[in-house]
C-alpha cells in the first residue's frame, strides 16, 4: 500500500500518538502516515518529531500555529496528499477508537472493488459501538438518521471519520467550498461527494471509545452539525 497516505489530525493526543503509529506500521509496513498537528499544548508534535526517523520516509508531520480544528486539517491534509501523487487517503482518529487492522478492508473496498469512497461504518449492521455510555449512542444514531432524513444520502453512518478516499474523487472536490470545521465536516465531505453521483459504500467496523486523552465533542461542534445539514442541503438546490 505504498500509494495510500493515512491522516492523523491531532490535538493533545500524546499519550496515543506513538502507540497509534507504532500499531498501524506493525500491520501495515508498506503505508505512509501523515499527523497534522494544531500545536498541541502537551507536545504531541515532539514526540512524532523524535521517532520521524525510524520510520524511513513513511511517517511525515505538519505542525500548525494553533488550534484551527478537524477539517482544515483534514483539508491540508488532502492537498498535501494530492500533491505527493498518492492515490488513497485513509482519514482515521489517533485514539484508538478506529482499529489498524480494517485500514485494508477500506484499501481493498476502493482498489479492488471499484468504489470512490469506503466508509468504516458503526451503523450499517446494527450499532457496533464499545464503551460508550447510552446517551452517547443515542445521540450519534439519531443524529444519523437526522442527516439521512435531510440529505437524502442512504449512508447510515454519516457522521463516521473512518474513510478510504480516492484522490480521483477528492479531485472533482472544489476544496476550498468545504466550510465545516467539526464532525459536520464528515458530514459535508459525504454530501458532496454524493452530489458528485460518486460510488459510497460503507464496510462495518467496530467502533471502540477512547481509553487515553478526552473527547473534543462539545456544544458547538453539535451545533454546527444540527444546523449546518439544514443550510448545506438548502444551499445544494442552488448549486
Amino acid at each position: 500500500m505504498n500509494n495510500v497516505l493515512v491522516i492523523i489530525p491531532t490535538y493533545n493526543e500524546g499519550e496515543n500518538i506513538i502507540k497509534i503509529i507504532d500499531s498501524i506500521f506493525t500491520i501495515h509496513q508498506d503505508i505512509n502516515i501523515l499527523v497534522v498537528d494544531d500545536n498541541s499544548p502537551d507536545g504531541t508534535s515532539g514526540k512524532v518529531n523524535q521517532v520521524i526517523s525510524n520510520f524511513k520516509n513513511k511517517l511525515y508531520i505538519i505542525t500548525r500555529k494553533s488550534k484551527m480544528g478537524l477539517g482544515t486539517a483534514y483539508l491540508e491534509g488532502f492537498r498535501w496528499a494530492i500533491n505527493k501523487n498518492f492515490k488513497y487517503i485513509i482519514s482515521m482518529d489517533a485514539d484508538f477508537s478506529h482499529n489498524p487492522n480494517d485500514i485494508r478492508r477500506l484499501y481493498d473496498s476502493c482498489e479492488n472493488e471499484n468504489n470512490d469512497v469506503s466508509i468504516g461504518s458503526r451503523y450499517i449492521k446494527g450499532i457496533n459501538v464499545v464503551n460508550w455510555p447510552l446517551q452517547r449512542i443515542i445521540l450519534s444514531y439519531f443524529a444519523s438518521l437526522y442527516v439521512r432524513l435531510i440529505t437524502g444520502m442512504k449512508i447510515m453512518d454519516p457522521t463516521s471519520g473512518f474513510v478510504c478516499y480516492s484522490v480521483k474523487s477528492l479531485q472533482k472536490l472544489n476544496l476550498s467550498d468545504i466550510k465545516f470545521n467539526g464532525y459536520a465536516f464528515q458530514i459535508e465531505m459525504k454530501f458532496k461527494l454524493f452530489l458528485k453521483k460518486l460510488v459510497l459504500t460503507e464496510i462495518p467496523i467496530i467502533f471502540t471509545d477512547r481509553k487515553f486523552g478526552k473527547s473534543k465533542l462539545n456544544s458547538s461542534i453539535i451545533g454546527e452539525a444540527v444546523f449546518g445539514v439544514i443550510s448545506m442541503k438548502l444551499k445544494s438546490f442552488f448549486k
